[in-house]
């Protein structure tokens, strides 16, 4: 049996198995069945497994079909989609990276795309991608805002000049979430979980507490 015929089996590790029998011997003639199942797949281990299958095969082969994933309706689809096109690393998937998709109701989706875009961006064009992150700063729960705030960070000094801008915001949950991730790009190896102590403490000072 070829290995994506058992990328349906019922039992997760037979699947993931399968997964990583299809990495190991790349084929053409699985692309179209591993995205579909990327597309799919419950199982966070096999998904991992699908995604660094696809990325042994021609990006030729893969970006494309995994662009088309970008428009799906499920969530799960979309995510995946991103988190691959991040793993392979083919420049030419920029374009698909929107900003419907970095600003996705959906915040893992979101927080793929994030990443994707990190990874993705051409070179000159990171302060336009950090303005967009930026714009999005105080959203969410925790894991949210620590993969925002990272992605903000890879993206070095370009990111500066948005994130100090967002410091200035009127919604002190903004506020507090721009004066961590700045904190961050200046003290790299700082926690963010000091880093957000600390914007909190400025912001209930007020602008006079934050000066020096």
């Amino acid at each position: 049996m070829m290995p994506v015929q058992q990328l349906a089996h019922p039992g997760a590790s037979v699947r993931l198995r399968a997964a990583l029998a299809a990495g190991t011997s790349p084929d053409a003639r699985y692309v179209d069945v591993l995205v579909e199942r990327c597309a799919s797949e419950p199982d966070f281990h096999v998904r991992e497994a699908l995604t660094w299958a696809l990325t042994r095969h021609a990006p030729s082969l893969t970006v494309p079909r995994l662009v088309g994933l970008l428009g799906s309706p499920v969530a799960r689809a979309r995510s995946q989609a991103l988190h691959t096109l991040s793993k392979i690393g083919d420049r030419r998937a920029w374009p698909a990276i929107t900003h419907g998709l970095l600003a996705d109701a959906d915040d893992e989706v979101a927080r793929s795309a994030w990443r994707a875009a990190v990874a993705l961006v051409p070179e000159g064009e990171e302060a336009a991608l950090a303005r967009v992150l930026a714009a999005q700063l105080g959203r969410g729960g925790r894991e949210t805002r620590l993969s925002l705030s990272r992605a903000l960070i890879a993206l070095g000094e370009a990111a500066g000049p948005a994130v100090r801008a967002a410091a200035a915001d009127p919604a002190p949950h903004v506020r507090r979430h721009a004066l961590a991730t700045e904190h961050l790009l200046r003290h790299p190896d700082a926690g963010f979980a000091y880093a957000i102590e600390e914007a909190k403490r400025i912001v209930a000072l007020g602008p006079r507490g934050g000066e020096g």
